[in-house]
């Protein structure tokens, strides 16, 4: 079902140019190189240690090599429309609503889902299209009002790139309101990985 839903999103979110001079416009005016600064090993989201007990064959323990992406106006384009179509068609909504859970991290397969269930399809859709896995990390954040959100961080040579989807346009980590928290590691996907400043962790990251 994933299989199927990544390739029809692909076909039709690469199909128009919509995005092309806005990406390049935002691409153009980037600043220097900005990286998150990621500290020691902590606690993985429950959500991912769930999501794996379901989805194993995707959460494999290899050890990777960090890499980053070669942010030109192609890459770009393309990470921007995806993540604008992502966010167009899939409908918002809570997971108690969705799963009947607090938490539940999951691919929206039926066109619904909240925030880690966009990254996770846009962290597939990106893989798909032949980006390396290192440089695609599903991350926790906080929101003004504290409470958690999921995002995904696109590492490139040019700065980490967010994506979000309460917002199309891809931005610096350091454009976005949030207060990042960890995310996953570069060297494994099943480690985590603190930002910045030691904080508390939001219990959940179930938020539209």
């Amino acid at each position: 079902m994933v299989g199927i839903i990544g390739k029809t999103i692909v076909a039709l979110g690469l199909a128009g140019a919509g995005l092309v001079a806005v990406a390049a416009t935002s691409l153009a005016g980037s600043e220097a190189p900005n990286f998150a600064p990621v500290g020691a090993e902590t606690s993985v989201p429950y959500g991912w240690v769930e999501f794996c007990q379901r989805n194993r064959a995707e959460c494999d323990d290899e050890a990777g090599v960090p890499t980053e992406i070669k942010l030109d106006a192609a890459a770009y384009n393309k990470i921007a429309r995806i993540n604008a179509w992502v966010n167009k068609h899939i409908d918002p909504i809570a997971d108690a609503d969705h799963w009947g859970a607090i938490d539940q991290w999951d691919y929206p397969s039926d066109g619904k889902g909240d925030c880690e269930d966009y990254a996770l399809l846009k962290r597939r859709m990106l893989i798909d299209q032949g980006f390396p896995r290192e440089a695609l990390l599903l991350t926790v954040v906080k929101e003004k009002n504290g409470d958690g959100h999921s995002v995904l961080t696109v590492r490139t040579n040019r700065g980490e790139f967010i994506l979000d989807n309460l917002a199309d346009q891809v931005k610096l980590w350091k454009k976005t309101p949030y207060r990042f928290v960890k995310r996953q590691s570069q060297h494994n996907q099943n480690v985590w990985v603190a930002i910045g400043e030691p904080t508390a962790a939001p219990a959940y990251v179930s938020n539209q």
